[in-house]
């Protein structure tokens, strides 16, 4: 509460203190405070002649209240600069919290409010940059103490090295594997080292593809595939586009009931080609779709953390699909599920295709 006290004092004092604010420039500031030390000095000096004091202290009088004046009006002037100076000693520190008062009109003022906008842009990352630490701890703690704890058992002699034991060792390590992968693409995407090998691609083919290693991994979800027409071609990098719909039938398929079904579809609109992904589940409430494309975000923690998801899949998605100046947004289904849209747009900005063979 204390590092706030500053700012609320300037707000309090703001009228007594920083009479100049209203005007819109540096110059205009200096030549009101000489034109007021002017002003003050003759002021002075003539109400000292007047009541009958000597000239010569009537004019130490003068100058004495002018120097005051200035001084106080420059306070005004030069209190933003005096914040900034604070703040910035508090930033390096790592309080990013302190804020300067912005409502000098001035260049100064501008200069403050571009102070604010950079000191909640360091809050932010190093907010971003704590969270993240923070999940990508408890990301990593889990399958590794899964590990941890099937050869400890296998070294002492708990138990026997049968083929189940060494399958759930595979599978945390294929967790591990899977959030490395992930952290690595989100940093590259992030990076803007990534860059796109754009072609005309055919819809059919990518889409059974996706589905073929979604049934791999998770087969008891029935996933459906339905593309009008059915040779249907996009436009946008082949690779990263699977990537975004691997990651979206993943969701799909982890919120879908046993037994439910997963339906991919795909059209073209005046505004590009639109893949939708469709499940089952309990679908995403409106309260929650503006966060379901952050790091590290779950709908339901627990259920994610037991079966691997580890939050990465949809920003990933985000990312690829915004390098295609494209739009993905999730809907709610009838009666019940969510419907994940993916739009690529027809014409990609800046971009040199390729006609892709199949």
């Amino acid at each position: 509460m204390t590092r706030h006290l500053p700012e609320l004092e300037h707000l309090r004092d703001l009228d007594v203190r920083r009479p100049l604010d209203p005007l819109p420039s540096i110059k205009l500031k200096l030549g009101a405070l000489l034109a007021v030390a002017v002003a003050v000095t003759i002021l002075v000096f003539w109400l000292g002649i007047k009541v009958g004091i000597w000239p010569s202290v009537s004019g130490v009088l003068a100058g004495v209240t002018a120097m005051g004046f200035v001084w106080w009006l420059s306070r005004g002037v030069t209190s933003p600069l005096r914040e900034m100076v604070a703040a910035a000693d508090a930033m390096a520190r790592g309080d990013y919290s302190r804020r300067v008062t912005t409502t000098s009109h001035d260049e100064v003022g501008a200069l403050a409010r571009a102070f604010n906008e950079m000191s909640a842009e360091l809050a932010e990352t190093d907010r971003v940059r704590r969270d993240l630490v923070a999940n990508v701890s408890h990301e990593l703690r889990t399958p590794i103490a899964a590990l941890q704890v099937a050869l400890e058992n296998l070294a002492d002699g708990v138990a026997d090295p049968e083929p189940d034991t060494f399958r759930t060792m595979l599978s945390q390590v294929e967790r591990l594997g899977r959030l490395v992968k992930q952290l690595l693409d989100l940093s590259r995407l992030e990076a803007g080292t990534v860059p796109l090998d754009l072609a005309e691609f055919r819809v059919v083919p990518l889409l059974e593809h996706a589905v073929r290693e979604q049934r791999l991994h998770q087969p008891g979800i029935d996933v459906a595939v339905d593309v009008d027409p059915v040779d249907l071609t996009a436009d946008g990098d082949p690779e990263r586009v699977h990537q975004v719909v691997a990651n979206l039938l993943e969701n799909a398929v982890r919120y879908s009931p046993t037994g439910g079904t997963v339906e991919v579809r795909a059209r073209r609109l005046d505004t590009g080609v639109v893949i939708e992904v469709l499940d089952e589940g309990p679908g995403i409430p409106e309260a929650e779709r503006a966060r379901v494309f952050d790091r590290f975000e779950r709908l339901d923690p627990a259920r994610s953390s037991s079966d691997g998801g580890a939050g990465l899949g949809l920003a990933i998605a985000r990312w690829i699909v915004d390098l295609h100046g494209g739009d993905i947004h999730p809907e709610m289904r009838e009666p019940h599920g969510c419907r994940m849209v993916l739009t690529l747009p027809a014409h990609l900005p800046n971009a040199t295709k390729e006609k892709e063979t199949n």
